[in-house]
């Protein structure tokens, strides 16, 4: 007995695909619209620019006008007497702060989880999330007020307990320390809102499930919360590894004094001295593109280990 196949579905061509899908949700897609203008205006638009990193800019002649000089500012850059250290300042800062700033706002997450009274629990939420709402320039004059080594609160403190006044701002010993302390008081509470909407997303009846079985809480948390924070907790990692070489310049810069040099001087800071200071355009535009091209290579391997290791990966 033969049996008749179904014919096969045309699907049509990607471009009427497209237009069945606008006319069946057209009110979705003119929703979309500002933000896709945003995103073009200010993310594509200004690649046009980065050819003046293979360029001898000059504003007069304007990008198309001016000579172009190959890979020399990139060389300039990879061969320049500070590049040791600028890049080992970068790296180092930001992996000290990956290693200490990225576990705490799942710990965080995981103990906001237990508080059973749910007033407390918003109260507790709203306490850490208000550092985040400080501004940059406003945390660096908390440190210079708090810490200075005459009229700081520490500084007396210490003082007062028989030790000797301590200039935090000026030792470079001190200023990673200072600088990842400050990223994490202010930034870990409002980084715990990713982590606490998945673990409230989480089925009850595991937890009663538990219960019964006669879990203790910390059985829970091992055996239910953290295998689900688990695929979240990696994607950030992946996310946090693509900016190794990044920096927040602002924050940098306002803790920036001639004392503290030997570690604060990071790339950030030095494509605003050299870009904006000396009005070098086109070789701080090839030291940002050097920097995104690395940390796309990272990001791309970090991936790739995360799918060889787990099955859980952004791409």
């Amino acid at each position: 007995m033969q049996t008749k196949t179904a014919p096969a579905v045309k699907r049509g061509t990607w471009t009427q695909r497209f237009r069945r899908a606008f006319k069946n949700d057209w009110q979705i897609y003119l929703l979309l619209l500002p933000a896709m203008i945003m995103v073009f205006i200010f993310c594509y638009l200004p690649l046009y620019g980065i050819q003046i990193a293979f360029k001898d800019y000059k504003a007069v002649l304007g990008i198309t006008g001016s000579p172009w000089v190959g890979l020399k500012n990139f060389t300039d850059f990879f061969g320049a007497y500070y590049f040791k250290r600028l890049l080992s300042n970068t790296f180092l800062l930001n992996l000290y702060n990956l290693l200490w700033g990225f576990p705490i706002p799942i710990l965080l997450a995981i103990l906001l989880n237990q508080f059973e009274r749910e007033r407390f629990k918003k109260f507790t939420q709203t306490i850490i999330y208000v550092p985040h709402f400080i501004s940059t320039v406003v945390m660096a004059g908390m440190l210079y007020l708090f810490l200075s080594p005459t009229n700081g609160m520490v500084n007396h403190l210490i003082t007062s307990l028989g030790g000797e006044s301590i200039y935090f701002m000026v030792e470079p010993g001190w200023f990673r320390t200072l600088f990842i302390a400050t990223d994490i008081w202010q930034h870990a509470g409002w980084n715990t809102i990713l982590y606490i909407a998945t673990l409230t997303g989480i089925d009850p009846g595991l937890y009663e499930a538990a219960t019964i079985d006669g879990a203790s809480k910390l059985q829970k948390i091992l055996h239910i919360e953290i295998p689900h924070l688990l695929p979240i907790a990696v994607m950030m990692l992946i996310l946090n590894c693509g900016s190794l070489l990044a920096s927040n310049t602002d924050k940098a810069l306002l803790m920036q004094t001639s004392g503290n040099m030997a570690t604060s001087d990071i790339i950030g800071v030095y494509v605003y001295q050299m870009g904006l200071g000396k009005a070098q355009f086109s070789y701080t535009t090839a030291i940002g593109l050097s920097i995104n091209v690395i940390n796309f290579v990272t990001i791309m391997a970090v991936n790739w280990i995360s799918r060889k290791l787990s099955s859980t990966s952004l791409f």
